[in-house]
C-alpha cells in the first residue's frame, strides 16, 4: 500500500503534498476512476494530519509547535471545491491558500467558503486562524513567496509551477 505522506514532517508540508495529490487523483480530474484511491488518500491524509497539525516552520526554516484548531476535513473540503472552479490559481503559501485568475465568476463559492479579498494584492486569500498582523511593513506577494516559498497551479490545466524562495 502507497504511503502518500510519509515525508511530511510540519503542517504545511502536509497541505502541500495534499494539494498536490488531489491534483494527482481527484475523480473530476481524471480519465480513469480514481474514486477508490482518492478516498485511501484522504483516510491517510486525516491520520497523518492528527499527528503533524501543530508542528509548523516558520519564514526562516525553523521548526516550532502551535496549537491549530483546524481539522483535516475543513481543509480538504476547501482544496477540492477549489479544484472544481476552471481557470483559477491556486497558490500555497506557508499556511495561507491565494486564489488569482478568473474569480469573478467564482466570487459566491469563495465567500462561501471563508476568503477574504485583498484588494491591494489584487486576490482572495484563506488562513484558518485569526491573522494578528506583526510590524507596519507592507508585504508584497513577491516578499511573501521569498519569505515562505510558494506552489501554484492553474485548475483548468493542473500543471504545477514550482516557486521558491
Amino acid at each position: 500500500m502507497r504511503k502518500y505522506f510519509a515525508n511530511c514532517k510540519t503542517a504545511e508540508e502536509l497541505k502541500q503534498e495534499y494539494k498536490k495529490l488531489a491534483r494527482e487523483l481527484h475523480p473530476d480530474c481524471n480519465k480513469e476512476d480514481t474514486t477508490a484511491e482518492f478516498q485511501r488518500m484522504q483516510a491517510e491524509f486525516e491520520t497523518a494530519w492528527e499527528k503533524l497539525k501543530d508542528i509548523h516552520v516558520n519564514s526562516d526554516g525553523e521548526t516550532y509547535t502551535k496549537e491549530t484548531s483546524e481539522t483535516a476535513a475543513q481543509y480538504m473540503d476547501i482544496i477540492n471545491k477549489l479544484m472544481t472552479i476552471p481557470g483559477i490559481v491556486i497558490e500555497l503559501c506557508g499556511s495561507w491558500l491565494w486564489v488569482t485568475g478568473e474569480t469573478y465568476a467564482a466570487k459566491s463559492v469563495l465567500k462561501e467558503l471563508h476568503f477574504k479579498w485583498s484588494k491591494k494584492k489584487s486576490a482572495w486569500y484563506f488562513h484558518f486562524e485569526p491573522y494578528r498582523k506583526k510590524g507596519k511593513k507592507e508585504r508584497s506577494m513577491e516578499d511573501i513567496r521569498n519569505m515562505y516559498g510558494s506552489e501554484r497551479f492553474q485548475t483548468h490545466t493542473m500543471e504545477p509551477e514550482m516557486i521558491t524562495a
